[in-house]
């Protein structure tokens, strides 16, 4: 397995971002990892290097780029709930002020730097991401229909751009919501907006699940959670990026 931190050119600066794909010459179908807003770290780089494991050359970027490179904030090694307030305080005003555009002016640089790295077989993508990294996941989605073929988002504020920002959603979905994260009317909302629009998708309910399941450095880590989502995010990337 191959890993580096790469430097993505945006309109606002460069992005660093970590990367890892298999190290066997040849060329992997590429999927861009948003991580959640505690960002590039450990437990990101080891689910990438998992994923990269598959046979996929994984991009993590650093969304808050516009405020330094990684680490942005200094976090402890594991995140207890006693230490989110302080942690919160400092990343609440750069999620606030990571407007749409900003998102999207960021997708355009990495689908772009996907594109033309040597190591990615030419070819659809897929986004994937966690927490407000999983809103960012979907806005790209919508944004690229020619570029972006799947997409997975976990335990992420999908609705918080409104159903109607879901419209021109053409890649196969995965939506993995945590039970805290929202109702099952909310739930019904969010699938009959996805069924309206013609989206091929399955949107569901981990069971016991708190927001931020998947992150094993959180108290809120659920390791059925993590495992339920390996088990729906691998055969949706090996169906649509690899024809399995």
């Amino acid at each position: 397995m191959h890993t580096e931190t790469v430097y993505v050119p945006t309109p606002d600066g460069t992005a660093d971002a970590f990367a890892a794909f298999p190290d066997r010459g040849a060329r992997h179908p590429a999927v861009l990892m948003y991580p959640d807003g505690f960002g590039i770290r450990p437990v990101l780089r080891e689910m990438a290097r998992e994923l990269a494991g598959h046979g996929y050359y994984v991009l993590v970027p650093n969304y808050f780029h516009r405020y330094g490179p990684t680490p942005v904030i200094e976090l402890p090694a594991h995140i207890g709930e006693e230490d989110r307030p302080a942690l919160f305080a400092q990343l609440m005003p750069m999620i606030e002020a990571h407007t749409v555009d900003h998102a999207l002016r960021d997708a355009d640089a990495y689908l772009t730097f996907l594109a033309a790295r040597p190591e990615v077989a030419p070819g659809p993508v897929a986004v994937t991401g966690y927490c407000f990294g999983g809103l960012l996941a979907t806005r790209t989605a919508v944004a690229h229909p020619d570029r972006v073929a799947a997409l997975a988002a976990f335990h992420a504020p999908v609705g918080a751009d409104g159903l109607d920002a879901l419209t021109g959603l053409t890649a196969r979905v995965h939506f993995g919501h945590a039970e805290s994260d929202l109702t099952s009317d909310q739930l019904i909302d969010l699938n009959r907006a996805l069924d309206a629009g013609g989206v091929d998708h399955t949107s569901e309910i981990y069971p016991g699940t708190r927001h931020g399941f998947t992150m094993s450095d959180t108290d809120a880590f659920d390791p059925a959670g993590l495992d339920r989502h390996w088990d729906r995010l691998l055969p949706l990337l090996d169906r649509t990026l690899t024809g399995g």
